[in-house]
């Protein structure tokens, strides 16, 4: 039911342009890539927004890898199996944990300036299932944005690469059982074919899946929807983290609340003031993300209540200025002063941990299609993400991807007529649809899940299909489509694992299983959905 292509097209007709790469998205992946690809090869570089627009410049908390002599690779490594619930990639999780220092100098040597403390030492926080304080920041609490300022300014004055901003990557192209570039949309409506000799997508995550998110709005999913429906598998589909700490105030969007407020000491009370993580967890307020999510939620049902209280108060104002000087400003600007309230917080959809399968490499199982970044799924968060573990993924993969487009093979005829017929039927409410789908996902595919919420969330899903044939040429029926793709490979794995792990709970279910889900689950468009079983590996 799903199509291959969403819009009618004949690339005969259509303007083609030709490059070495192309790079899909404005985020750390995107840019860093990009940067790294350049050095070899002329790349065009896409993002549907301005180039400071992604996912990235809303990263808080930092940046995760080894700099203090205290620390090391193996215990990064141990703290990142271990959060991950038993179906981490080993040799993806060393890799990181190895490789991320070097690329983190990278980024230092890019221009990205880390707060420092007054010895002209890197500050390192602790977050969440860390067992060292090994996470850079900068800004406080502006970490994400910095290092987007920095990456920007180079990508702009590379000479070797073409920037498209306010483009919308549509779909990507096929033929001869290799991806062969994309179909944009320009700002002006016109679509255009980019013929490349590698395609990497950078695209972010899905957080617009769900009603309350701490992504924004351009986080719609369309990477993970145009690999699947180029015939590229997708993983772990079911795993979606909800980060515990989102403002939740009237009138207020679900701003986040970096863990690292928790990493310096607040503490989570209910609405009676009652601390409450020591009855869930003996880390407390440090437990991994999911932990501290569901107990959240388990409190608030408990109290009837639709929030829970973050408390740092007893910290000293200089710290909390300091450290969460954007966190400070913002919940200042409804009347929240961190220094002397308690600021009311609920989970709200953060990170997806699935995504497009890859290798060691970024590529994908289709050939000459690489992704990386939140898109990717490169085994290194398992069933749920360390803390500041996303932006050392990024770079650390989106080096072996450079490395890896070095040695490809250049493809002499890659321009053959590609086309797609769909309906001009009309009569669909995209943004009604839209707020329904992330409504019914909100409820029935959120922190606790069961049988019975998810086949009704398939069956309801499956009746919106009908947008999948309309020759809708609007970006928001674009990502409209690309949302309820996802939606539905994200349901059905959700049902298929009768068992909860990390980010996939199970209210029917509510013990983890490694006799029988030890897995990956699997989907493709060719294939449906397999399992493969994933390298356990024992985590004391």
């Amino acid at each position: 039911m799903i199509p291959r292509y969403v819009c009618n097209f004949n690339t005969e007709n259509l303007h083609n342009i030709s490059t070495d790469v192309v790079v899909i998205g404005f985020g750390i992946a995107g840019l860093y890539t990009a940067l790294e690809a350049s050095k070899n090869a002329d790349v065009v570089l896409i993002g549907k927004k301005g180039l400071m627009e992604s996912n990235t410049r809303f990263a808080q908390g930092g940046i995760a890898a080894v700099t203090a002599e205290s620390d090391s690779p193996a215990l990064h490594r141990h703290d990142t199996l271990l959060a991950g619930a038993g179906i981490c990639s080993y040799e993806a999780v060393d890799a990181l944990v190895h490789e991320g220092p070097d690329r983190l100098q990278e980024l230092i040597t890019y221009g990205t300036r880390f707060d420092k403390d007054e010895d002209g030492e890197y500050e390192l926080t602790r977050e969440g299932a860390h067992s060292e304080r090994r996470i850079l920041h900068a800004q406080g609490d502006a970490t994400g944005a910095e290092i987007v300022r920095a990456l920007a300014e180079k990508v702009k004055a590379s000479p070797r690469i073409t920037l498209f901003e306010e483009h919308f990557a549509i779909d990507l192209l096929t033929e001869n059982n290799h991806c062969s570039g994309v179909l944009v949309m320009k700002p002006d409506g016109k679509i255009i074919a980019i013929r490349s000799q590698a395609t990497v997508l950078a695209t972010g995550g899905a957080g617009q899946l769900y009603r309350y998110t701490t992504n924004p709005e351009i986080a719609t999913a369309d990477g993970v929807a145009m690999a699947y429906r180029a015939g590229a598998e997708v993983k772990d589909m079911e795993f979606i983290q909800f980060h515990p700490t989102a403002l939740c105030y009237p009138d207020a969007p679900r701003f986040l609340i970096s863990e690292a407020v928790r990493g310096e000491g607040a503490i989570l009370r209910n609405i009676h003031g009652e601390r409450f993580m020591g009855n869930y967890h003996e880390l407390m307020e440090l437990a991994p993300r999911d932990i501290v999510a569901r107990a959240i939620v388990s409190e608030m049902e408990r109290t009837n209540s639709t929030y829970v209280y973050l408390d740092i108060t007893h910290e000293s104002e200089q710290l909390i200025k300091h450290r969460f000087p954007t966190i400070y400003e913002f919940c200042l600007t409804y009347g929240l002063d961190m220094v002397t309230d308690w600021i009311p917080v609920a989970p709200a959809c953060h990170y997806m941990m699935g995504g497009v399968t890859t290798d060691l490499n970024g590529e994908t199982t289709l050939p000459r299609l690489f992704a990386c970044g939140e898109v990717s799924c490169t085994g290194v968060h398992g069933a749920n993400r360390l803390a500041s573990n996303s932006l050392s993924e990024a770079i650390v993969f989106g080096h072996r991807i450079t490395a890896r487009l070095a040695t490809l093979e250049k493809l002499e005829n890659n321009q053959n007529h590609l086309h797609e017929n769909l309906s001009t039927q009309k009569g669909y409410n995209v943004m009604k649809e839209r707020l329904h789908l992330q409504k019914l996902m909100l409820r029935k595919v959120g922190v606790k899940r069961d049988a019975k919420s998810l086949t009704d969330t398939i069956d309801q899903l499956e009746k919106m299909h009908a947008i999948y044939g309309l020759d809708y040429t609007t970006q928001e029926a674009f990502e409209m489509k690309n949302l309820l793709t996802v939606a539905l490979l994200t349901a059905r794995a959700a049902l298929t694992r009768t068992e909860s792990r990390g980010g996939h709970y199970r209210l029917d279910y509510p013990e983890k299983n490694d006799t029988d889900w030890c897995v990956h689950l699997i989907q493709s468009m060719s294939m449906g959905l397999m399992k493969e079983r994933a390298s356990q590996h024992v985590v004391e």
